[in-house]
């Protein structure tokens, strides 16, 4: 049967119609198949940040104590006992690891910071005796040393505060005598004991969020009190393990 040459076109035209719908439904069909989901972050807590950095390193003098402060209370809480490997610094912050390494004969031992001190101009590391044994320091009593850094604990904010000694007394109405002086022009004025056969009151003055306005502080204070020193004000913070070699 012949078909004329119009109702080809007309069937053609239809034909055409038909498959470019069933063109369009098929790529809707495709277009609605979800996507693979997108990979999410790691969500692991990121460890905080080290009080100080490791590696942190100062060079000055040394010195050591033992008796009277043997058996009596560290700045952190617990019982000084010389015979371990602990040591005290004005600012390092509690349960840090160092290494120190006497310079004369490059004898090096590990501390571990539990105490404040030392409190005399120049020197920067009280050591323990048996660190100071360790490193030859008992004979000559001081000696140049240099510190690293070599384990923290974790920073917290809260804790970093800073003051500046101005004084320390065998008496405590002396020290509240001078706190109370201090009082008058700064707000921020604390004693802090440091325990021995004869207890010590240091007077502190400022509460600082960083040391170089500690420093700043203490530069004022010098001009009447030439014995300033810049100090750590502490919290208790736990200790961290010793690193392995």
């Amino acid at each position: 049967m012949r078909i004329s040459p119009s109702k080809a076109a007309a069937l053609f035209a239809v034909l055409s119609l038909l498959f470019a719908s069933a063109c369009r439904k098929h790529h809707k069909r495709i277009a609605q198949v979800p996507s693979a989901p997108a990979p999410q972050p790691s969500r692991r807590p990121q460890p905080a940040p080290l009080a100080v950095p490791l590696g942190y390193s100062e060079e000055g003098l040394a010195s050591w104590y033992g008796i009277p402060y043997h058996g009596r209370h560290a700045a952190d809480g617990e019982i000084y006992d010389m015979e371990t490997l602990v040591a005290a610094h004005r600012v390092l912050p509690f349960n840090t690891w160092l290494v120190v390494t006497n310079l004369a004969n490059d004898k090096a031992v590990k501390v571990r910071i539990i105490d404040r001190g030392p409190f005399v101009s120049g020197r920067i590391i009280d050591l323990s005796k048996a660190a100071a044994r360790q490193i030859e320091l008992l004979g000559p009593g001081v000696a140049r040393v240099r510190l690293e850094v070599i384990a923290a604990p974790a920073n917290i904010p809260s804790d970093d505060f800073y003051g500046v000694q101005v004084g320390a007394f065998s008496v405590h109405d002396n020290a509240e005598h001078a706190r109370l002086l201090y009082a008058q022009r700064y707000v921020d004025t604390q004693l802090a004991v440091k325990q021995g056969s004869v207890d010590m009151w240091r007077v502190i003055v400022g509460r600082e969020t960083s040391i170089d306005a500690a420093q700043r502080l203490a530069q004022v204070l010098s001009v009447e009190n030439k014995t300033v020193f810049v100090v750590r004000l502490d919290e208790t913070i736990p200790a961290p393990t010793e690193p392995r070699p």
